[in-house]
């Protein structure tokens, strides 16, 4: 599971597999709220795992892309049914919630 612990990392899966090969400018413009430093450490790691290549091209100025390995697109495949069930979850929840919110302001109003 330490393939995928952190904030960023399936974030940047997503990213990738939306939208391809991207740029480190591109993803850190992606992903709002990711510091210089959290991205390239998770990077970093996703590329020691296999789940993401980083091609450098020896030109001036250096460019850098990164892109999904087949383990990446494997485990974003993974990881599709789990946001499935979390997208679920989350509307089981909003609308429990909505409920016991109407029974409280019906109970409030009740009373009054």
């Amino acid at each position: 599971m330490d393939v995928v612990s952190g904030k960023w990392k399936s974030l940047i899966l997503w990213e990738l597999h939306h939208y391809g090969v991207r740029r480190f400018g591109e993803l850190r413009r992606g992903l709002p709220g990711v510091s210089e430093k959290m991205l390239i450490q998770h990077l970093r790691e996703m590329e020691e795992d296999g789940l993401v290549h980083r091609e450098v091209y020896r030109e001036v100025p250096p460019k850098v892309e990164y892109s999904l390995t087949e383990q990446g697109v494997s485990l974003n495949a993974a990881l599709s049914s789990l946001g499935a069930w979390g997208t679920e979850r989350m509307r089981q929840i909003g609308a429990e919630k909505v409920s016991v919110d109407t029974t409280a302001t019906t109970t409030t109003t009740a009373r009054r």
